[in-house]
């Protein structure tokens, strides 16, 4: 079992930084001078985000357990494929979400949109063509298993690290100080190293 193991722990790691780009939807700040428009924007588009991020947050703490166990490696192939699904179902709900609402009532408001749906649809992909691969890996061969398992983590490394440029933009000013103030963009925000582990 010693092969998978430190792969695992790769996988784990480049995911959690994965986690952390819906929670950047939480945006911070403070008031933004009573934008009713954009205040109603903002709570529908937390809303939905909330029950997504917390999808994302179960997927990457089923990895982060089927990690810290034993597992056999079609065990944690099963997982794996689970929870790259779930990601992909959730940056694609979350978009939908984005898409939804409409643009945010400021300026460029519907480039900032236009960009972030197009932003998560794209990180939903890269989501389910990694499902795809962990579907393929050869869970008989050990050494095989391992390297299937690092080159996805590898890509799940840059896609963690890559493109949420748009959504940054998109909780620039007074978006992210509507988001701020949304109950339910406080609590999706919650930190996950707050689990057991």
């Amino acid at each position: 079992m010693e092969g998978t193991k430190p792969v695992n722990k790769k996988l784990a790691a480049a995911l959690s930084g994965g986690a952390v780009l819906v929670l950047a939807l939480s945006g911070c700040g403070s008031s933004d001078d009573g934008n009713d428009k954009l205040d109603s924007w903002a709570k529908q588009v937390c809303d939905a985000v909330k029950p997504q991020a917390q999808k994302i947050e179960a997927a990457n703490a089923a990895i982060q357990k089927q990690t810290s166990d034993n597992s056999a490696p079609d065990a944690v192939q099963n997982t794996d494929a689970q929870a790259f699904q779930d990601m992909s179902d959730a940056y694609k709900a979350i978009g939908s979400a984005v898409d939804n609402a409409g643009a945010p009532n400021v300026d460029g408001g519907k480039t900032k949109q236009t960009n972030a749906v197009k932003e998560l649809n794209d990180i939903s992909a890269s989501y389910a063509k990694l499902k795809a691969q962990v579907d393929k890996l050869d869970t008989k061969d050990q050494a095989k298993f391992a390297d299937g398992l690092k080159d996805i983590a590898t890509q799940l490394d840059k896609l963690s690290q890559s493109g949420n440029d748009a959504l940054k933009k998109l909780e620039e000013g007074e978006v992210g100080q509507a988001m701020a103030q949304q109950t339910s963009c406080k609590s999706a925000s919650g930190s996950p190293a707050t689990a057991k582990g």
